[in-house]
């Protein structure tokens, strides 16, 4: 195991890391905020440590780098990120809120959105970016960025992508992997910038507009408003459902669609299924919230439903309605909705559309094989024949899934918690989702959780953001070097 190139790397991050957060200290700076100390000091602090994390460990580079060092470092990566991020929050509001510091900043990053800060109106503008900026970080990935910024990191770059990009397969959109994620960002920044442009058009403040557009196009959630969109208006909610679709699709689909192909969405049959869900879950919804209740007529019924089965599949889980008062029906159906996600390549968390498609078409295969044991029957996304590794992994995959949501809710009821707040809290920091139900709904916070609870679901949080397999692998391969 090359330690050394491990480490040298994460020390380049922790520089990116560190410039990151000039940008509020900046803004806290021009605003004339106290906080401007907070951030300055922790840049400084990240800053050395990448310097001198660098300095013991140069030349680490020179031994091979491949998929075991890939896990670890993205795996360490992530939770530094974590530690990193929590800083400005305890130097501002102290030691006693090393915990909860941690629980926003892993939050923040793993674009999860669930929240420990009970009045965030309350919150100065500069912590509120930093919030915001977390999730725009993380939405697109650490490493991504890192890869992008930084020519060393492209060293191992495809094993990188793997561990870290969301999907059951990583795609190499140009013949450098540099150049890949470079464009990647640069598709994630053009978009974000569009929705702040938009935003602002509608009469949003810019930092309110930049803040949104920050965390929707991560699928993070995090709003400088307690009531979330609730507080902004119907016409912002459809800009806002509109760029969460967007930051659902697999970011290869934006790329090719900018290249001049303007049918690639169409034909792609996870596109096609990712659309098809959203529709029906809002008809379901909407129809649900007509009968069952007083909502206003049939276009308050259809604008609360798209939103919110926008919000929970793509796993932004922004709210313009407490939905844990809604009808039972239409809690269910949210609740399932959490184990969607976007699609694959997009910032959405959760088991991604691709792999939900191909356990339905590897249960019908199944079936198939039932009433013809001797015939073949690929399983097929679209006019692709899916490998039977693939097929199998995703099946893992699905299956560990659950197990884990299980676990997790077992354990938070443990905790103290009651059956509806452990499982839906599990569920959604799983997924990266968000707002749960009953103490962790959306017009809750997380802030009551007992300690043990917070640690258990920020490991859910990280857990869900690495696709599962790569921090258990990490830790599997730090048992057997230790």
């Amino acid at each position: 195991m090359n330690f050394r190139g491990v480490f040298f790397l994460l020390g380049r991050l922790l520089l990116a890391l560190g410039a990151a957060l000039l940008v509020p200290g900046g803004v806290a700076l021009y605003l004339g905020s106290a906080d401007a100390k907070a951030f300055f000091v922790s840049a400084a602090l990240v800053g050395v440590l990448g310097i001198v994390v660098q300095r013991v460990f140069r030349g680490g580079l020179h031994a091979p780098f491949r998929r075991h060092e890939a896990f670890m470092l993205v795996s360490a990566t992530w939770i530094m990120a974590s530690l990193v991020g929590a800083l400005p929050y305890v130097f501002i509001k102290g030691g006693g809120f090393i915990v909860d510091g941690l629980f926003e900043s892993a939050s923040g990053f793993t674009t999860t959105g669930a929240s420990i800060l009970s009045d965030v109106e309350s919150e100065t503008q500069a912590l509120l970016l930093w919030r915001s900026l977390t999730q725009w970080l993380g939405g697109m990935g650490i490493i991504v960025l890192g890869i992008a910024i930084l020519p060393k990191l492209a060293i191992g770059g495809m094993e990188l992508l793997g561990a870290e990009a969301p999907g059951p397969v990583t795609e190499k959109l140009t013949p450098r992997i540099a150049q890949t994620a470079k464009a990647l960002w640069g598709i994630y920044a053009l978009l974000t910038g569009a929705q702040a442009g938009a935003l602002m058009l509608l009469g949003m403040t810019p930092l309110n507009a930049v803040n949104h557009a920050l965390t929707t196009m991560a699928t993070g959630g995090f709003s400088t408003s307690n009531a979330s969109i609730g507080a902004f208006g119907p016409a912002i909610e459809m800009v806002v459902t509109v760029f969460m679709v967007l930051a659902g699709v697999n970011f290869a689909l934006h790329f090719r669609l900018l290249r001049g192909k303007p049918l690639v969405m169409l034909r792609d049959a996870e596109f096609r299924f990712y659309i098809g869900l959203i529709v029906m879950a809002t008809s379901l919804l909407a129809a649900d919230l007509l009968i069952n209740d007083d909502v206003g007529g049939l276009g308050n019924a259809l604008r609360l439903g798209v939103f919110q089965a926008t919000a929970i599949i793509t796993t932004t889980g922004f709210a313009t309605a407490n939905f844990d008062a809604w009808p039972d029906f239409s809690r269910t159906l949210l609740f399932l909705l959490m184990f969607v996600g976007g699609c694959a390549g997009s910032t959405g968390g959760s088991v991604k559309v691709v792999r939900i498609l191909i356990v339905v078409k590897r249960l019908g295969q199944e079936l198939k094989r039932i009433v013809q044991p001797h015939a073949v029957f690929p399983v097929r996304v679209g006019n692709r024949a899916i490998p039977e590794d693939i097929v199998n992994r995703v099946t893992t995959f699905f299956l560990l899934f659950i197990v884990l949501f299980l676990a997790g809710g077992l354990l938070l009821e443990a905790s103290g918690l009651d059956p509806v707040t452990a499982f839906s809290a599990s569920a959604t920091c799983l997924s990266n989702v968000g707002p749960g139900f009953a103490n962790v709904g959306p017009s809750n916070t997380m802030s009551e959780l007992p300690v043990v609870s917070k640690l258990i679901l920020m490991s859910l949080m990280i857990i869900g953001r690495l696709e599962l397999y790569t921090l258990l692998v990490s830790l599997y391969l730090s048992r057997k070097v230790f």
